[in-house]
């Protein structure tokens, strides 16, 4: 059982969920409520598997717990609004309390905390819901990109990976690290596009890596995306925004450039450097449940 569990991975997870549950809003990162007019999305941040207290700070580990959820809000589109905390937690002072939450409110880029829960346990585990709101926003959904879209983005990639691999070997600042462990997000970005446009369009953060985006966008999209060699592109946790747009939308927005286009389905769903990817296991990218 063990072996399966490391092996599987989290689209199989998330295809056995949707199976079972009969949800149609398991799919994109947030769960979109158009009679609430909100959004929202959760993620967990565990001790030894996210991050390492040796490497990160309190603070740096309550920005980032915080941040990932708020990036997911912001590739919906939407406005971040509200947090709500769940948090176990070993023996640890009133300083570190104070500090994992002064990263989680610096992280929230805005949302309020309203509520969770705290317990104990023998690791720091954090599980925090966030809530966009969506009015004067259009709410995108990986599904909606259509052939003759362009696909932008903005931000250096790979800068966290790079990061990660100097914690690992014994580095303690540099700039990727700080990158790694405090990503900035673009609530701009995403606010220019998602105030502006008004036709179906697609949009994810890059937490996975620009190349697992482009990948899930065009296989939700049943296109084939022809991307650009970008420097990078297979790192993951950077927490980029990529979008794919009518290229006559481009005229409204700035501080972009094109990562690919999309076309119709050419019996792959991406392409980079001539190399088609079918299956997104082809990738190689990031494994939740491998060791």
């Amino acid at each position: 059982m063990l072996a399966f569990l490391i092996i599987m991975k989290e689209i199989d997870f998330l295809e056995i969920i949707k199976r079972i549950t009969g949800s149609g809003f398991i799919g994109d990162d947030c769960a979109y409520l158009p009679e609430s007019g909100i959004v929202i999305t959760q993620d967990n941040f565990l001790e030894n598997v996210h991050f390492k207290r040796e490497w990160a700070t309190p603070y740096q580990i309550g920005y980032k717990a915080a941040a990932v959820n708020i990036s997911d809000i912001l590739a919906s589109g939407a406005k971040p609004a509200y947090l709500t905390v769940g948090l176990s937690l070993p023996d640890v002072s009133n300083e570190v309390i104070s500090e994992l939450y002064r990263g989680i409110s610096a992280g929230s880029y805005g949302a309020e905390v309203i509520g969770g829960d705290i317990t104990g346990g023998d690791k720091i585990f954090i599980s925090i819901a966030a809530v966009g709101k969506t009015e004067g926003r259009k709410i995108s959904s990986r599904k909606n990109a259509k052939a003759g879209y362009v696909v932008i983005t903005q931000g250096k990639y790979g800068q966290s990976a790079q990061g990660l691999e100097e914690l690992k070997n014994g580095y303690k600042d540099s700039e990727s690290i700080r990158a790694h462990l405090e990503p900035k997000l673009e609530p701009q970005f995403s606010e220019n596009i998602s105030s502006q446009i008004e036709v179906d369009y697609a949009m994810m953060d890059t937490s996975d890596g620009l190349a697992d985006a482009l990948f899930k966008i065009a296989q939700a999209s049943n296109v084939t995306i022809e991307a650009e060699n970008i420097e990078g592109i297979f790192g993951s946790e950077d927490y980029h925004l990529v979008a794919a747009v009518p290229e006559d939308f481009l005229k409204y927005i700035d501080n972009f450039y094109i990562a690919g286009k999309v076309t119709d389905y050419k019996g792959y769903y991406l392409n980079i450097n001539n190399k088609k990817y079918t299956e997104y296991n082809q990738l190689n990218t990031y494994n939740h449940f491998s060791k």
